[in-house]
């Protein structure tokens, strides 16, 4: 049975989409971040979820829970990059005056559709860059985005549609922060994903322009348990297809893919040794991509034509054993 519903998070509404195995809230006013999946099966939070009390740490981090976007994700040395001959400056919001995670943050989104049916629950969300000035400070071309989750069974779906709305070409890249629970036992679980090299980051975690050989880390193509690791790295997926798994011992898995030809790149993160969480990142482009030594197919830098919606799609499987 699928349903939709509203809730409130911190006297902000919130979209609740519900089936008979999942249930997934969505906060279109601060960011559209979808802050909760529920496992109604096993009782479990799926995301990292963030807590009432959690409100200020939010308003400064919202990166830090649920599914956040990242427009673009990744990043940018000094924030600066040049593009078809116009110079970009985005916030210098972190160490050694570099910027992280792109201009989305708290912005509110204009719920336009939010429906169940017999076959599924829907909920379409809209935001445009123009209502933001210190967005188009930043990046001057205006941006339409849409946003649909769908819910059907135990299968998420996200669908970003971009619209450039100005008149020029603008350079897009677009990535999740994925929060995925490990319930503090990571010796349970095995990920799996198809790699084909790391990136090797600086001293300020930027992109140098080299590839490395995945070493230890080819465990990842058969399944690596998740017991000690510790991420904060960027994989090449090559030309394999962009789909991780996410098992536990019991049979308990989490499917986890993006739509071709968009997403190239993987980031997981583990804030430090694996324990309560680990994020699997997928990317569109590589952080720092505008100022990097590569072409555009393999940064994954999108360019945006002016009227040209470009469709980004991930999917979120729960397969119970």
């Amino acid at each position: 049975m699928y349903q939709i519903t509203r809730g409130k998070w911190n006297d902000h509404e919130t979209v609740i989409l519900h089936s008979d195995t999942l249930e997934a809230t969505l906060l279109p006013s601060l960011g559209a971040n979808l802050i909760r999946l529920w496992d109604k099966v096993l009782e479990r939070d799926i995301l990292r979820t963030p807590a009432e009390s959690d409100l200020d740490y939010y308003m400064t981090k919202p990166y830090h829970f649920g599914i956040p976007m990242l427009m673009p994700p990744g990043r940018i040395r000094r924030g600066q990059f040049q593009y078809a001959g116009v110079s970009y400056q985005f916030d210098q919001n972190t160490a050694n005056n570099n910027h992280i995670h792109g201009l989305h943050r708290l912005q509110s989104w204009q719920v336009t559709c939010a429906e169940a049916t017999e076959d599924h629950a829907i909920v379409t969300v809209q935001f445009h860059s123009s209502e933001d000035k210190h967005w188009m400070e930043q990046y001057p071309t205006p941006l339409q985005f849409e946003l649909t989750y769908e819910l059907k069974g135990s299968q998420l779906t996200q669908q970003l549609q971009v619209t450039n709305v100005g008149e020029q070409t603008a350079p897009f890249g677009f990535g999740t922060h994925t929060w995925l629970q490990l319930d503090g036992e990571p010796n349970r679980w095995t990920l799996q994903v198809p790699v084909t090299g790391v990136y090797e980051l600086d001293e300020e975690l930027i992109m140098t322009g080299n590839t490395l050989p995945l070493g230890d880390n080819e465990k990842l193509l058969s399944g690596m348990n998740l017991e000690g690791t510790d991420f904060d790295t960027v994989f090449s997926i090559g030309e394999h297809k962009p789909e991780a798994w996410l098992s536990r011992e019991d049979g308990y898995r989490i499917r986890y893919t993006g739509n071709e030809p968009w997403f190239k790149h993987w980031v997981l993160y583990t804030r430090g040794t694996a324990n309560e969480i680990i994020c699997i990142e997928p990317y569109t482009w590589l952080p720092d991509a505008p100022n990097l030594p590569f072409g555009n197919e393999v940064t994954g830098l999108i360019e945006l034509e002016p009227n040209k919606p470009v469709i980004l799609n991930l999917e979120l499987e729960i397969q119970h054993p």
